[in-house]
């Protein structure tokens, strides 16, 4: 995994057109030569809003784009035919493909079966608010458009452990199921809520046995079917983690691969959860650096009242490296979703290099940072508001300066409140690398640094063009390297 880099292939508001694996499958080539190694591509499933779903609402996992279910054969992203097309396209680019996998939760039932819940409180769902009672809950999944090709699997109430409606009424709740399986939640790692299991739609219980096999054979025939590379969990906060140990011990012994695991378990001001889920799943799976973002946020907010010498203070890529995924921004924490938590365009060059430029982590680029989005929906203010994300131009330097000159020893010099900088001395491999990058978010300003007496003499430059002068390397191998106000720079040898 030596500098590779991961580009998020989409955003929550994609159009709705199908046109995405097709857009894939014509850029494959140009994102290679951008300096992408990995692509972590959308939920592939038909989702319970057809042609228009983003995914994560999964209706039937086995329905790549290739029955006539909710209204669409299709789904937003295209046909199954050109996700295929797209995913070979990719990997004969060179490029790894990543699948975004939800199991969490199904939604969108083909019929109602009466159940005995009962009703929990939404502060804390261990608190029954009811008597067992019964109620008309949509938890039939019999997938009439698919007509049992792939799998025979129905599955009905004994697969859940709560919903949200009941139809009988039409009131919204959060209510536990009775099964056979046991009352109440899973066990999980999060306690907000008194317990985090339920999340929405129609919540899996994985204490049923059929319901693990069944996903197992699932992940079989999904890596048959398209040949991924590897894989992006949604939601595990809210999942038994011994489940997904299991999970991925039997997909990687079935395919004697890797596959390449990144979980989003978003807690962004927690590492103690996350290094907590990392020992239970014993290192199986890398996790989204939540907390950096987090950071990320607050600093583009703050401005020169954030202290950036503790940018990386309680964070993943801190204390864990080695599974550490970083990024500035996704689809979840863009501007008018469920996380939103955004990071100021002005902060984003800052970030980028922050994640890009260092020789620890594995970063990844959110798609609007490359390609720029434009779209509107509902605030929480209830009025419309619309969306501009310009792209960050600095992206495609910072990419090639990942390929050529992140290499060798790393010095930090996070040693001022709003001037922090950092080395790479570069290493025999890589002919020429090196590089010295200095961030200010505040005035500008100057940082001495040592980059390494191989270099004495050389004559360094800002290839990121922020700043137009040279700095000559001395004799002991120090440099004072320049940045301006508000902004980065990347200094690399003639």
């Amino acid at each position: 995994m030596e500098n590779y880099t991961m580009l998020q292939y989409f955003q929550w508001y994609y159009p709705s057109d199908g046109s995405l694996w097709k857009k894939l499958k014509d850029e494959a080539s140009e994102l290679k030569s951008f300096g992408i190694d990995t692509l972590w591509l959308p939920p592939a499933h038909k989702g319970m809003e057809g042609g228009t779903s983003t995914g994560y609402d999964s209706y039937d996992l086995y329905d790549l784009g290739e029955f006539d279910q909710k209204g669409s054969v299709r789904t937003k992203y295209g046909t199954k035919a050109e996700l295929l097309d797209a995913v070979r396209a990719a990997q004969e680019a060179g490029l790894q493909v990543y699948m975004d996998i939800v199991l969490n939760h199904l939604g969108g039932a083909d019929e109602t079966e009466t159940v005995t819940v009962r009703k929990v409180d939404p502060e804390n769902r261990n608190s029954f608010i009811s008597d067992p009672y019964e109620i008309e809950a949509y938890t039939r999944f019999t997938y009439p458009g698919r007509a049992q090709k792939y799998s025979a699997f129905e599955w009905d109430f004994q697969c859940f452990a709560g919903v949200d409606f009941d139809n009988k009424t039409g009131e919204t709740a959060i209510f536990s199921i009775q099964n056979q399986y046991g009352e109440g939640w899973q066990d999980v790692l999060d306690k907000e809520n008194g317990n985090y299991d339920y999340l929405m739609l129609t919540d899996i219980d994985y204490r049923n046995p059929h319901v693990r096999e069944e996903v197992k054979k699932w992940g079989e025939w999904l890596h048959e079917t398209i040949k991924f590379d590897g894989f992006r969990l949604d939601a595990i906060k809210h999942m038994d983690p011994l489940f997904y140990n299991e999970w991925l011990d039997n997909i990687r012994e079935k395919t004697g691969k890797e596959l390449f695991t990144v979980g989003e378990y978003w807690s962004p001001y927690d590492l103690g959860s996350l290094l907590e889920y990392i020992d239970i799943t014993e290192g199986r799976m890398s996790l989204f650096d939540a907390p950096l973002q987090g950071n990320f946020s607050r600093a583009s907010k703050e401005g020169n009242a954030f202290n950036m010498s503790e940018i990386f203070q309680n964070t993943l890529v801190d204390a864990r490296p080695d599974l550490a995924v970083t990024l500035v921004e996704n689809h979840d924490t863009q501007p008018l979703q469920s996380l939103e938590q955004t990071v100021d365009h002005w902060f984003r060059p800052l970030a980028y290099a922050l994640i890009l430029l260092r020789n620890t982590g594995y970063p990844c680029i959110f798609y609007p940072d490359l390609y720029g989005a434009k779209y509107s929906d509902m605030g929480n203010d209830g009025n419309e508001h619309e969306i501009v994300l310009e792209p960050v131009n600095e992206i495609h330097a910072m990419l090639g300066l990942r390929k050529n000159e992140v290499y060798g020893t790393q010095r930090d010099y996070f040693d001022h409140p709003n001037c922090i900088g950092w080395t790479l001395s570069g290493d025999e491999e890589h002919e020429n690398s090196g590089i010295a990058v200095v961030i200010s978010n505040g005035d500008e300003g100057h940082k001495a640094m040592e980059i390494g007496q191989q270099f004495a003499g050389r004559v360094f430059r800002d290839r990121l063009k922020n700043i137009d002068a040279e700095v000559t390397i001395d004799e002991n191998g120090w440099g004072e390297f320049l940045v301006a106000a508000g902004s980065v720079s990347a200094w690399t040898a003639d």
